[in-house]
């Protein structure tokens, strides 16, 4: 029986469905304890690291984002010894520096989501897993300075309020969310999958593309825009992408994810 392992993984959000970059790629099903992950998990190889691919709400896009099964996703990536996750997605602006098109790197975030499962500690033994610090910062540091290598424009550092979805913001949420808590972009897939990552000891950075400003802008936001942008920057992931993966170090010693449940168990 073949060992199937991966260094790398990569959830892909909406407009990510798949990964062309990779070579002597090959789709597998694995079997976890909390069901089935969003879809097949294809590895494959990209300048001699290898990658595990998840599309997070499926290659024809039928998973809403309050239905995604992190915890089969993250649980199967780990199985196959990932100890680094790449999560592209989608999100709006709560900005005016936060324009369409910019890609940023949340550091922070704020929980609005209401009945996803957010733990793989339901039972057993308890877990108050330190969230204090959410991201890699080893992760974000590289990304950054791929980015600058392109010239595109990537924003480090932000907080990104996650909602429960499907359905977008009313304006009073927006601004609310703008105003009062000081956010900065809005989305719907990051909580649990950041946190059950934290969980597995494993480095996560979120990619978000700004893909319009959220309705404290005044305009309604709708899913034909999002994809339109999503579309144009398609090029700029990969690209992006391209320039981070090799660029990854094989050995974690700038980060404290490794070791997150250190202290974490009673």
């Amino acid at each position: 029986m073949k060992d199937y392992r991966a260094e790398i993984g990569i959830i892909g959000g909406t407009g990510i469905y798949n990964v062309e970059l990779l070579t002597h790629a090959e789709s597998i099903k694995i079997f976890t304890p909390y069901g089935n992950t969003s879809d097949l998990i294809t590895l494959g190889e990209y300048n001699g690291r290898s990658v595990a691919f998840i599309p997070r709400h499926g290659k024809a896009h039928t998973i809403p984002p309050h239905k995604v099964n992190s915890r089969a996703n993250i649980w199967a990536l780990h199985s196959l010894g990932v100890s680094r996750i790449i999560a592209p997605s989608a999100v709006g602006s709560l900005q005016n520096n936060f324009k369409p098109g910019d890609i940023v790197l949340p550091d922070q975030f704020i929980d609005f989501t209401k009945q996803r499962e957010y733990t793989f500690y339901d039972e057993g033994k308890v877990c108050h897993v330190s969230c204090a610090d959410p991201f890699c910062n080893e992760l974000r540091d590289v990304f950054v300075k791929a980015g600058k290598q392109l010239d595109y424009n990537v924003h480090d550092g932000s907080t990104y309020i996650c909602i429960e979805g499907p359905r977008f913001s009313t304006r009073a949420e927006s601004k609310y969310f703008k105003e009062i808590l000081n956010g900065d972009i809005i989305g719907m897939t990051l909580i649990p999958e950041c946190v059950l990552s934290r969980e597995m000891e494993i480095c996560y950075i979120s990619i978000a593309t700004v893909t319009d400003y959220d309705v404290w802008y005044e305009n309604s936001v709708s899913s034909r825009e999002i994809l339109d942008v999503l579309t144009k920057n398609a090029n700029k992931i990969k690209d992006l992408l391209s320039a981070f993966i090799p660029s990854i170090p094989k050995i974690r010693n700038k980060c404290k994810c490794k070791s997150a449940l250190q202290d974490a168990m009673v």
